[in-house]
């Protein structure tokens, strides 16, 4: 049956980078679990055991050599992928098959395997959001003096800037940035533990020398790139890892879904765009449309991997002593996806931060129709500094205010308050400092030194371990449709 004949999931077909769909691939799998048997047979000779060295030579050399037909066809009749994996390698390897997967369960390669995929894909999805974080702190800098109209409840509400208004997304960007890279300094391998944790099979194997079964422990978790694995596991290590790395990805999520969220809303009121392509086709009927189809998509993908942590959550919850099965099947989807997903989400928004579009025109034109009742507070000082009474200066913004809005309202014109104020023969007195009442960058508060001072502290200590990956410039993938 050919590759169109047979679904396939999206995220690999359509979306995800080649480095994370290699990452859960068969190959990447059953690879790692050959090189897991190998790094056993060296670390068992080292100790001392009767392994002959052509054997582990022979072992390193078909590493990639895999039938898979022929682990197919014994998985079939053993009904156990991994003895189905044993004895194809044992094939490719006669000179190894009496001593592949000496001492070990099943865990010893799936498990560490997991591990392996996991902490390979944190080293994947680590530097994209790094990058991200750089970009849309270049943006930041750049639209930090910009005023626009702030939204409460998605109401106009006292002014901000452009760029103050990215650092709170960079802000939830780097918070996520902080627990991915935790969960990836915690990780640890499980090691060589036996059938439920207790080495029980190794120290037979050593004749009761403990400090040859700890030392074996370590030279596997050694040679396979950890620096430390978990002392105490059953026949699995604890859930509760997975858990906590799929919370990571998972809070990411909503972040991505939070700050896609605010690009659409922008985009609807024409002040800021996601890149729109010179031949984009935004609608098949409206060709006149600009839909904002990436961070929609940032919406839908987020709500996947907002969901996949429920899967974590139960199997930790639900598994019985020292392990049960019903965990496996589960985690062959949740833990790919998870992944796959977090990878397809850094790469739009390193795409969408790089080509973000900003309409300054049309945010001063909603600025200024908002602006005249927010100066009214404004208006009202400059009259008492003046020398009148607060009580008649509120009355009288208060009337015109309230004619204007009925304007707007009802008759759908121009927010007019202004000319109002000007017109009306109370506020003669401070006319000649409307313009200064009225400039938008009085409105901003402290914006645009908070966006320095943030950028200067808080987002370049999250960003200095990445400067190297930064400076080399981190690979971005074409956005598919």
């Amino acid at each position: 049956m050919g590759s169109h004949e047979r679904y396939q999931s999206p995220l690999t077909s359509r979306y995800a980078s080649p480095e994370m769909a290699h990452n859960f691939s068969d190959a990447k799998k059953f690879g790692t679990w050959r090189k897991l048997w190998v790094n056993l047979a060296k670390a068992e000779r080292q100790l001392g055991l009767d392994i002959p060295e052509e054997a582990v030579a022979d072992m390193e050399a078909n590493v990639d050599n895999i039938d898979y037909a022929v682990a197919a066809a014994e998985e079939k009749r053993r009904r156990h992928d991994v003895m189905a994996h044993v004895h194809t390698f044992g094939i490719a390897a006669p000179k190894a098959a009496g001593i592949i997967h000496l001492g070990a369960t099943s865990c010893y390669v799936t498990d560490n395997s997991e591990l392996i995929m996991m902490r390979d894909g944190l080293d994947i999805v680590i530097p994209k959001l790094a990058s991200c974080i750089d970009k849309l702190s270049k943006f930041a800098i750049h639209y930090k003096d910009l005023p626009t109209l702030g939204f409460t409840h998605f109401q106009p509400a006292q002014l901000t800037t452009v760029g103050k208004r990215a650092t709170l997304w960079l802000q939830d960007l780097v918070f996520d940035l902080r627990n991915i890279s935790r969960v990836r300094e915690d990780l640890r391998f499980r090691g060589v533990k036996g059938t439920t944790g207790t080495q029980g099979s190794f120290l037979a194997l050593f004749d009761g020398d403990h400090n040859k079964v700890e030392k074996l422990d370590e030279l596997v978790t050694e040679m396979s790139g950890f620096k430390l694995a978990y002392q105490v596991t059953g026949q699995t290590y604890s859930r509760k890892v997975d858990l906590d790395v799929l919370n990571s990805l998972s809070s990411f999520g909503a972040t991505a879904h939070k700050l896609a969220t605010d690009i659409r809303l922008l985009a609807h009121l024409k002040e800021i765009e996601e890149p729109f392509e010179k031949d984009q086709i935004g609608s098949s009927a409206m060709a006149y449309k600009r839909n904002p189809m990436r961070c929609e998509r940032v919406c839908a993908l987020s709500r996947h991997l907002l969901t996949l942590v429920g899967n974590a959550q139960q199997t930790a919850a639900v598994q019985w002593l020292e392990r049960t099965l019903d965990d496996s099947a589960n985690r062959r989807v949740s833990l790919p996806e998870a992944f796959l997903t977090t990878d397809i989400l850094l790469s739009l928004l390193q795409n969408i931060f790089d080509g973000l579009v900003v309409y300054p025109n049309v945010i001063a034109r909603h600025i200024a129709q908002e602006l005249p009742f927010m100066a009214t507070e404004n208006i009202i000082m400059a009259m008492v500094k003046a020398g009148g009474s607060r009580q008649d200066c509120h009355e009288e913004i208060r009337v015109l205010s309230h004619e204007a809005a009925k304007r707007v309202k009802e008759e759908g014109a121009d927010n007019d308050l202004i000319e109002r104020v000007r017109k009306s023969p109370y506020f003669t007195q401070i006319l000649g400092q409307l313009d200064t009442l009225l400039d938008p960058k009085t409105f901003v508060g402290r914006a645009p030194q908070q966006v320095e001072k943030f950028l200067a502290t808080e987002v370049a200590d999250a960003l200095k371990p990445y400067e190297s990956y930064l400076e080399k410039g981190v690979h971005q993938e074409d956005v598919n449709v």
